[in-house]
């Protein structure tokens, strides 16, 4: 009975060991995807009260769980039993993340600056429309990116046992929501970080000149990752069309990838866009 019981202990350290080396392959292959989430996420957690940043997040974080709970399951059933439809799961995603793009372009060329942010930070006080809107368009973009980045991984594991698929992408999808959104929180709280610097250090020596530079870093670097993840959501969607449909992949071959990436995220994207003013238009004249 000793003997049973130490065999399934090996079986189980072996079990372990495969899937920390295929979570590891997976996590390397995920990483663009990831660089991508943290950039779009960090954009999108962001324009809020100093004390609403962290509620905010958090309410993020917990649609990003619960995104993760419902893309996993279905995306192993997928894999299993009709594995052709999520090819076309991952265009669609495309589809919104090259729209979402694109709209983002246009607001700030056309509608700046936004409304939601004025309402922030020139009157001081909480719109609580808005900051719903903020969280529901971060929960369905973490939606979209999460669903590549599953997609990603069980593609990593394909040819290991039901178990080891289960387990790594799993272990990945709460790696990207635990790694993505913790990072975030770090950098929407750079600012309080450093005025408690400034303050302990009565507003002299290096501490206060880190303080300082905390401080005046956090809007610059809020502005880089806007612009950082309006090209991720692009490239993202681009790089689901190139990679997921056939034609398009064999498409300007001597074009650098990266370029023909965004070409594609933005003409997809505008075509998207056109296609949903248009259809916003046409249900504006038809209610009037």
């Amino acid at each position: 009975m000793a003997s049973g019981f130490f065999a399934i202990l090996d079986d189980i350290a072996f079990l372990m060991d495969d899937v920390a080396l295929a979570t590891k392959v997976a996590t390397q292959k995920t990483a663009g995807i990831l660089g991508d989430d943290l950039a779009v996420n960090a954009e999108k957690a962001t324009g809020f009260l100093s004390e609403r940043e962290l509620p905010v997040l958090w309410a993020i974080t917990k649609g990003s769980l619960v995104n993760k709970l419902i893309i996993v399951p279905i995306a192993l059933v997928l894999n299993a039993f009709l594995p052709a439809a999520i090819n076309y799961v991952l265009i669609m995603g495309g589809l919104y993340l090259a729209y979402e793009g694109v709209e983002k372009i246009i607001e700030y060329f056309f509608h700046h600056p936004k409304e939601e942010h004025s309402v922030i930070q020139e009157n001081g006080e909480l719109n609580e429309d808005n900051e719903k809107i903020k969280v529901k368009s971060a929960i369905t973009t973490d939606f979209i990116l999460s669903i590549e980045i599953v997609i990603i991984a069980l593609g990593s594991v394909v040819d290991e046992n039901l178990t080891t698929q289960i387990l790594t992408v799993s272990t990945v999808a709460l790696l990207a929501t635990v790694g993505v959104y913790g990072i975030v929180a770090l950098i929407v709280r750079m600012d309080d970080a450093g005025r408690k610097l400034i303050q302990k250090s009565n507003d002299k020596g290096i501490f206060s000149k880190l303080g300082h530079l905390l401080v005046k870093a956090l809007p610059v670097l809020i502005k880089i990752l806007g612009a950082v993840g309006t090209v991720a959501l692009l490239l993202v969607s681009g790089g689901i069309f190139i990679h997921n449909i056939e034609y398009i992949h064999h498409i300007f071959p001597n074009l650098p990838s990266i370029i023909k990436e965004l070409g594609l995220g933005l003409v997809a994207g505008l075509i998207v866009f056109l296609i949903v003013t248009g259809g916003k238009k046409l249900l504006s004249l038809a209610k009037s």
